[in-house]
């Protein structure tokens, strides 16, 4: 027997109900169909200006599917604003209001009609609505939240039919609402009113409770955050050093089991900060935290250290370090124990080796190793270069150095990836880094990541690399980096459920970390959810404004949500922040789209990027095949796409899913290529 076929997605469901209709027809059964007819009209006009599709009519209600989130309550807002402006010279018989209730969830397509958690959510979230209001759910919050112009007020946690946890709701407060005034209750005796007066202590006690117990997550007793050890040097460059000695702390504690450490990019949030104790621990869910600061004075270097337990302010272990800089290491393992001991944290064998021995027995290695690290983590061109000269002078002092070649790998990669270098010239020196290190240390979760993220973007054997990721989780399953890296490849390997259980495994690790929002934006992009997609990168760039990657992606991201503008002032600002481009052209570019518009803009883009290739200077020529795609120019897209392909330049995993790719996919030249990539 054939089973009717089926298909599942996510959607927005918006339910509509006309207030009092029954009343109504009860009344006059004239009036109430021609106000019927009214109604109609006036919704179904402005579910098609928002993409909405109508699923039924049910008397006097809409069940209508949405693309987005933003779409449903946009349209939502805009049918109460029609509704109240036809009102308001309207006799009171003849009003139309209606109660409206938005969901986003799972949806199933069957035979005309729409089931699922989505659609049974939304009917129930409707009648909580006032009248001529809007409902939404938690859900819908968190996607239009940043992107939505009307305030939203959070309503009661609600019990709703057959659904088996309460839900949290949010009311859209509309700017044409007027403060309704609730009439004074009765007086009553005073028996009663001591009555209610300890009925209200109770039930406020109750809430509290249940506030305090539900909306905070307690945290770990072994659990500490490493916050950024400050630099008392005089010489400001000795940062590195005090930077370094935290990022380091982070990697080796994070390497012990029973022990919750947020990773180095949550821990960073707070460089420069005098955030109130509590605020931290709350913020990154820790019990303690370690602080403390650095100084260097020629070969004389003081450490101190102390760990704070979060919820009293009092200390667990303090120590000062008055030493040369030759017992750099011997500090750093000492720190990592007592921390440890204080926390009374149970230690196997293996674990205490790997923990009070040091990444190498050279403390000028060390010394130069945290100064590559510092450069690396500026994330620029000029930081990446000097990264690999500090890695290498690493390895030429202690060729056994196995965390200076990882992190060597994982500088090749990035300069290739962020398309700093031709492809052939960085991904060959990371794998050889990432094998050396491998060789020295088989165990090192770094290198594994590193070699795995070159075999997939860079070989193309997608099977061995997702070996050498898996492992680099299996080996430091706390490792932020180690997921991120992980979830990354299934995005692009379109192994959807499989990549956001490892993205929310290394939120946990790293709670504010801006490459998380990056990546949680890729796997809603990758699935055609612009408005989430939109949402996690404005708060990305929030963060962190000056990344052009992150720049050049919201702007594809913005044009197919068709907001042009903004997409070019995203791409203008990504190339002044690349700084490869003088003024002139800077100022040419931008005089382009003002004169002739978006296409011209993105073919003079593309047209600079030769220049640059022209003199010497690499430019990908996928960043400029996107740029011809977002011209339309789809016949020069595929050559340049091409000529990628043949060089096996950075991003082309990403081929098979990227959205902004849709104008080429059916292309015969395209689906060889997505071939030639193993997709």
């Amino acid at each position: 027997m054939t089973q009717p076929s089926e298909q599942r997605r996510l959607a927005a469901i918006v339910f509509t109900d006309v207030v009092g209709y029954s009343a109504i027809a009860q009344r006059d059964d004239a009036l109430a169909l021609e106000l019927l007819e009214e109604h109609r009209e006036i919704l179904r006009a402005l579910f098609a200006q928002f993409n909405g599709t109508e699923i039924k009519t049910i008397g006097d209600a809409f069940m209508v599917e949405f693309p987005s989130a933003l779409n449903a309550a946009n349209c939502a807002v805009e049918i109460q604003r029609a509704l109240a402006k036809r009102n308001h010279d309207v006799a009171q018989d003849r009003q139309l209001e209606v109660r409206i209730g938005i969901h986003i969830g799972d949806v199933v397509h069957r035979e005309g009609d729409v089931y699922g958690d989505g659609v049974n959510i939304a009917s129930r979230i409707q009648p909580l609505a006032q009248s001529g209001g809007i409902c939404i759910s938690v859900d819908v919050e968190r996607q239009i939240h940043n992107a939505f112009g009307q305030r939203l007020e959070k309503i009661a946690p609600t019990d709703l039919k057959n659904i088996q946890l309460p839900m949290d709701l949010f009311r859209v407060v509309l700017p044409w609402e007027k403060t309704k005034r609730v009439p004074a209750a009765p007086q009553k005796p005073r028996a009663w009113k001591m009555s209610i007066l300890a009925l209200s202590i109770l039930l406020i006690a109750v809430a509290l409770w249940s506030w305090r117990s539900h909306s905070h997550v307690t945290p770990a007793s072994k659990s500490v955050a490493v916050l950024p050890f400050v630099n008392m040097s005089a010489d400001k460059e000795n940062e590195y050093l005090s930077d370094g000695m935290t990022e380091d702390l982070c990697t080796a504690l994070t390497q012990v089991k029973g022990l919750h450490v947020p990773a180095r990019t949550s821990s960073f949030a707070f460089k420069g900060k005098t955030e109130d104790i509590r605020k931290v621990g709350e913020q990154l869910n820790v019990a303690t935290v370690l602080e403390g600061s650095v100084s260097k004075a020629g070969n004389k270097l003081r450490i101190t250290a102390q760990l704070i337990n979060v919820a009293d302010g009092f200390h667990l272990w303090a120590q000062n370090y008055d030493r040369d800089m030759t017992d750099i290491l011997q500090i750093r393992s000492d720190i990592s124990r007592q921390v440890v001991d204080a926390l009374k944290v149970q230690l196997g064998v293996e674990e205490t080796q790997r923990l009070t021995k040091p990444p190498t027995e050279a403390s000028e290695a060390y010394q130069i190793y945290l100064l590559g690290r510092y450069e690396f983590n500026t994330y620029s061109e000029a930081g990446f270069n000097k990264a690999v000269e500090h890695f290498r002078r690493a390895l030429d002092i202690d060729p056994h150095f196995a965390l200076a070649g990882a992190g060597l790998a994982e500088v090749f990669n990035l300069i290739a990836y962020w398309n700093f270098a031709p492809p052939d010239a960085a991904f060959p020196q990371a794998k050889a880094a990432a094998e050396r290190a491998l060789k020295l240390d088989p165990n090192l979760a770094e290198a594994h990541s590193a070699l795995g993220f070159v075999t997939y973007e860079y070989e193309w054997r997608h099977a061995d690399a997702e070996r050498e990721l898996a492992e680099a989780v299996r080996l430091n399953p706390k490792s932020a980096d180690a997921r991120l890296w992980y979830a990354e490849f299934l995005i692009f390997m379109n192994r959807f459920p499989e990549s956001r259980a490892q993205l929310d495994r290394a939120r946990e690790s790293d709670p504010l970390s801006v490459r998380y929002l990056v990546d949680l934006a890729t796997w809603y992009w990758f699935q055609r959810q612009i408005d989430p997609a939109l949402a996690e990168l404005q708060k990305a760039i929030t963060l962190d404004p000056d990344n052009a990657v992150t720049q050049h992606f919201i702007a594809y991201v913005l044009l197919k949500a068709n907001r042009v503008s903004e997409a070019v002032a995203h791409v203008q600002r990504a190339i002044e922040l690349d700084g490869a481009h003088t003024p002139d052209q800077l100022a040419d570019l931008k005089r382009t789209f003002e004169t002739q518009g978006a296409p011209a803009f993105f073919r003079k883009q593309a047209q600079l990027a030769q220049q640059l290739n022209a003199s010497g200077k690499y430019r990908s020529p996928l960043l400029i095949a996107l740029a011809y795609t977002a011209a339309g120019d789809n016949n020069e897209a595929l050559t340049w796409l091409e000529k990628a392909v043949e060089m096996h330049a950075a991003w082309l995993p990403e081929l098979k899913l990227e959205p902004t790719y849709d104008a080429l996919r059916n292309d015969p030249r395209f689906v060889a290529m997505v071939r030639k990539v193993n997709l």
